[in-house]
């Protein structure tokens, strides 16, 4: 997903890694944006990590070349909600969160509806000693019913992981979110 349509844009903003470069600050790192040149045919940003852990000791500047604005905003995405609280969180939460934020219905339910669907038609169809039409009828509804749940159980872990974090931060506060 793009979010900029314009590298200036990313100019003095902070944005959360996503993914991990070679040289580069790791997933799950908050980074300023310092500079960014859009030349004919790259990108190049400079960047802080704006929080750092054990990889990163100082404030040093950092610079990263891409091919296009794209590729910046699959590396990095605005996020204030890790942003604002990334003191009370440790790298392990933040790349979870990245992982299940960064799920889609492409990435995640379609290759589950598809290998439950097969293995129902399967099951149904050349298994069970079943009549066909019984076999077939019964292989559309499975298969329907289990699209639909997986379609929920994917909505449920992105509301969840949320909520998580959540609780994590609010602990301090004396706030339990169940």
């Amino acid at each position: 997903m793009t979010y900029l349509l314009n590298i200036d844009e990313a100019i003095d903003r902070k944005f959360l890694v996503s993914k991990t470069l070679k040289g580069q600050a790791e997933a799950g790192n908050i980074i300023h944006v310092m500079d960014a040149e859009n030349s004919s045919n790259s990108v190049l940003v400079t960047y802080r990590v704006s929080h750092y852990n054990e990889r990163f000791h100082d404030y040093q500047d950092y610079t990263v070349k891409f091919e296009n604005v794209a590729q910046f905003c699959k590396w990095a995405q605005p996020d204030n909600f890790i942003a604002r609280n990334y003191e009370n969180l440790n790298i392990k939460d933040i790349q979870h969160y990245i992982k299940i934020k960064n799920r889609s219905f492409t990435t995640f339910c379609l290759p589950l509806i598809l290998i439950a669907a097969v293995i129902i038609w399967v099951l149904f169809l050349a298994v069970l000693p079943l009549p066909k039409t019984v076999g077939i009828i019964l292989s559309v509804l499975l298969t329907i019913g289990a699209a639909v749940g997986i379609l929920m159980v994917f909505k449920k872990q992105k509301k969840q992981e949320k909520m998580r974090l959540y609780s994590k931060i609010s602990s301090g506060w004396g706030v339990v979110i169940d």
